[in-house]
């Protein structure tokens, strides 16, 4: 039996009283995507299944990713192709079943800078590429000469290729892909909640039993009971072992991903670049009116929950963006930068690092099972092999996962919707391009979305200082995607933190007006949501401008952190 989607305050309280009065099955930690898709796996099997996330979902890696659903080019490359297969299998479910409201097809050049022996190389790899994927989700890839090349890319400069190929994988939005995931296991029944941090394991005769958790925002207390806990956190995979007091199975390193967003203008192209670099390669990707640019990979071992992007970042992308562009980009040209860290498996040796892009799952102990490595677009097959291997610790005949054949929250009636989205926007007085952003972000989950303007127009109003998002939408992250602070409307409901130059102060007050009486705000606390923020906003564009990780990781940690505020508030 379904139950809502929604996710406002009301049900926030509601799992609350649930978390500390119930016995599950299976208990989640870690409101990423591997977290999000092991809830909904436990949950559709028929498993009595509860989730929490200590900050706010997508908050780690999963909001700041490379936003793509694809095989991996340089995996195929390194004859691993295995996890080429599964995740190019993945990523057509997503366009065509999962949810093709949120991830679609992207177009990529493959620039050629040598003659001869590089065309058939590459071009042999992208048949191979395209075989692997079987279905027909995404066109095939095509050979251009330098001239066809230079007329879908005409921002190259034409010394840089002597041709090119074409081929697609696919993007989304990843903060609200994981947001969608989390929605529908709570519309399967799964109880979900954010701001809520384990800070204990149970034990009972050498086996976990449960875990303690406090309320981030409030500072209450509670217990909650399960025959299995299934770690799902990520980077701070070893952090939640260390709870337990014993040791794991796997250690995980962080490795810190940074990208840059200019604006679409900025690079004449009709589609997405990757290049290769000295240390793996570049993606250019189309994202809106932008163009993301990304990403880096270097070891970090300074705050695990905000990663700064330093200078030298910056100008490594830059650098290598610029040996292609005709007119070469400059920090000025910067509108959004976001640094997030990828969870790689750590071995005992170079060697066994290098399997970083696979994920391991363990059994450390009786009741706990812990998942960490893979990467985003394989997430559903992460989840499936964690609950697989809770089988021991559930005492019941454990039904197959169903995942591949669940649509997430908004996906049914999607495509009818399209077809409708003239007369929907004639409903509503929205353009028409603006009706199918809508459809493109909610599905058919649009219509609640709608709902919430129907006794205020007013809310079908650009927000100020950020237009290509509605005050409604702000409003709604409030009332049914669990939004809790100013920083997880601006930052993960929306994007806006990265893709306005501003990057969300100017839409910080109106933005927290909006949803105060939601979310129970009085003016005071209005305005300690905005100024935390504007610090957050103002620490980050300075940690930027610092030489090195140690000087930037400082400088963004002089920000205040709104969850660790909340419960001064919530006491005062």
């Amino acid at each position: 039996m379904r139950s809502s989607a929604r996710l406002g305050p009301q049900e926030r309280a509601d799992a609350w009283s649930r978390l500390g009065q119930h016995t599950f099955d299976v208990l989640v930690i870690g409101g990423g995507v591997t977290g999000a898709g092991t809830a909904l796996d436990a949950v559709t099997r028929g498993l009595d299944t509860a989730l929490v996330e200590a900050r706010d979902f997508a908050s780690g890696t999963s909001s700041r990713s490379s936003k793509l659903f694809h095989g991996g080019l340089r995996y195929l490359e390194q004859m691993n192709f295995g996890l080429v297969a599964e995740a190019l299998r993945e990523r057509d479910l997503m366009l065509t079943r999962i949810a093709p409201h949120l991830v679609k097809p992207v177009p990529f050049i493959y620039p050629l800078k040598h003659r001869m022996w590089e065309r058939p190389y590459v071009g042999s790899g992208l048949l191979l590429y395209d075989a692997m994927a079987r279905g027909r989700s995404v066109p095939p890839h095509r050979h251009l000469t330098r001239t066809g090349a230079l007329r879908l890319v005409p921002g190259l400069r034409q010394d840089a290729l002597v041709g090119a190929i074409r081929y697609y994988d696919a993007q989304a939005d990843d903060a609200r892909h994981t947001l969608t995931v989390i929605r529908t296991a709570a519309r399967y029944g799964a109880v979900v909640r954010n701001s809520s941090e384990v800070t204990e394991f149970l034990l009972e005769g050498g086996r976990i039993v449960g875990v303690k958790v406090r309320d981030v925002d409030s500072g209450d207390t509670t217990t909650i009971r399960a025959k299995v806990v299934i770690n799902c956190t990520g980077v701070w995979t070893d952090d939640i072992q260390r709870l337990t007091g014993g040791r794991g199975r796997f250690k995980v390193r962080a490795s810190k991903g940074v990208h840059v967003l200019v604006a679409r203008d900025r690079i004449a192209s009709e589609a997405g670049l990757i290049l290769r670099t000295e240390r793996s390669v570049l993606f250019v990707i189309p994202w809106g009116n932008h163009w993301i640019i990304g990403t880096t990979d270097t070891d970090w071992t300074l705050d695990l929950a905000h990663p700064a992007a330093s200078r030298a970042d910056i100008d490594y992308l830059l650098s290598h963006v610029n040996e292609v562009l005709a007119v070469p980009l400059t920090r000025e040209d910067i509108e959004g930068v976001y640094a997030g860290l990828r969870p790689l498996l750590a071995g005992e040796s170079e060697q066994t690092s290098q399997l970083s892009r696979e994920h391991a799952v363990a059994r450390p102990l009786p009741g706990l099972v812990s998942i960490a490595g893979g990467k985003y677009t394989t997430y559903r097959v992460m989840a499936k092999d964690a609950v697989d291997a809770a089988r021991p610790d559930l005492g019941q005949s454990l039904p197959p996962s169903v995942t591949e054949h669940v649509p997430l929250a908004g996906a049914e009636g999607y495509h009818a919707l399209v077809n409708q989205v003239d007369a929907l926007a004639d409903t509503y007085g929205l353009p028409v391009w603006r009706m199918q952003r809508l459809l493109d972000r909610y599905g058919s989950l649009v219509d609640e979305l709608l709902d919430l303007a129907e006794a205020d127009r007013s809310l079908l109003e650009p927000l100020p200082g950020a237009g290509e998002y509605l005050s409604v939408e702000a409003r709604y992250a409030a009332s049914h995607e669990a939004a809790v602070h100013l920083d997880d409307i601006l930052a993960r409901r929306t994007r806006i933190s990265i893709e306005v130059p501003h990057r969300g102060t100017e839409t910080a007050e109106p933005v927290a007006t909006l949803v105060a009486d939601v979310l129970g705000w009085d003016k005071a606390r209005i305005r300690n949501e905005v100024e935390v923020y504007q610090a957050r906003v103002a620490a980050e564009r300075e940690s930027q401008t610092k030489p090195d990780d140690l000087s930037a990781d400082a400088e963004r940690l002089l920000a205040p952190d709104t969850r660790k505020l909340a419960v001064g508030r919530a006491l005062g």
